[in-house]
């Protein structure tokens, strides 16, 4: 199992001269065919656990990307506000997947009004963006901000608990193949833990047979716990619901409809409902102070 702190320098791929950059995320049309959704079946999950739960009509979903799970819970009857901090998933989105009102946030710290919601939605492992501890305070602090006394918190994401009893997903590089608008693309990719920092790194190295450089591109998750998880969310005043490894959108097998949530946490997902608290104080004792609010629209950095 890879044990290395640091990430790989991209020539050891091949790819030297290469170019950096998030190759799927900035060609949203590409994104979608690469991990297609025909059902939305992630959105329809989100809105299953939001029934459960009896969750208002508001909600705001975090790190939304193509909007494609922002507008099915807006085809449920929500009424969804989207967010993300890339300007070309957000036009991507606006363009197909209309229905929600999409703005630019950085899920790490942002304000959206108070009390505005009824749900915080981050599916995908969006909430794993939040590498540090201070951005997981910002997070809950955000979403405590923005939620109505009793508000739900939904997430979807990796689980860190999975990498403590198995190195399945870690090892000898992925390599696979695809076509996109007359061009083969091959890619590589390299999945490695940085124990210090407590994230999952990944480098991925694209090359395309049209001549042009290969894109690199370098992205990591936050592993969290879920003891780790249940403190933080404790300390800025969450009540933990649910917290369990399957089924769920991206489990195998998959969830299915009305299907009863599990109680284990060894899967290699985790799945979480918590509400906040009725009375919660606006500032807890023992949380690191979150970041400035950062501005959303176009000016936001």
């Amino acid at each position: 199992m890879p044990s290395t702190d640091h990430p790989e320098p991209a020539h050891q791929d091949g790819s030297q001269g290469a170019r950096e950059g998030n190759f799927l995320t900035d060609n949203p049309e590409l994104y979608e065919a690469r991990f297609p959704d025909p059902t939305r079946l992630a959105g329809r999950w989100a809105e299953d656990v939001l029934r459960r739960h009896h969750a208002g009509r508001r909600v705001l979903d975090l790190g939304c990307g193509t909007g494609r799970d922002a507008a099915r819970l807006h085809r449920a009857g929500r009424e969804v506000t989207a967010a993300d901090l890339s300007e070309t998933m957000l036009r991507y989105a606006a363009a197909h997947h209309p229905g929600p009102r999409y703005v630019r946030a950085d899920l790490r710290r942002f304000h959206l009004g108070e009390d505005a919601f009824d749900a915080v939605v981050c599916l995908d492992s969006a909430l794993l963006y939040c590498h540090t501890n201070e951005e997981l305070d910002g997070f809950l602090h955000s979403c405590r901000t923005a939620l109505r006394p009793g508000g739900l918190l939904l997430a979807e994401m990796r689980n860190g608990a999975f990498f403590l009893g198995s190195s399945e997903l870690l090892g000898a590089p992925a390599r696979g193949g695809f076509d996109w608008q007359g061009v083969h693309y091959t890619s590589t990719t390299h999945l490695h833990l940085d124990h210090s920092a407590q994230l999952l790194r990944r480098l991925r190295v694209f090359v395309s047979d049209d001549g042009a450089p290969p894109v690199v591109q370098r992205s990591a998750w936050r592993l969290l716990f879920p003891q780790e998880l249940r403190h933080f969310l404790a300390v800025h005043g969450f009540e933990v619901l649910a917290l369990y490894d399957r089924p769920g959108p991206r489990t195998e097998p998959p969830w299915q409809q009305s299907e009863e949530p599990g109680t284990s946490a060894s899967g290699d997902r985790l799945h979480l409902v918590a509400r906040l608290r009725r009375g919660a104080p606006g500032s807890v004792p023992g949380a690191v102070p979150a970041p400035r609010p950062a501005p959303t629209g176009p000016q936001a950095p």
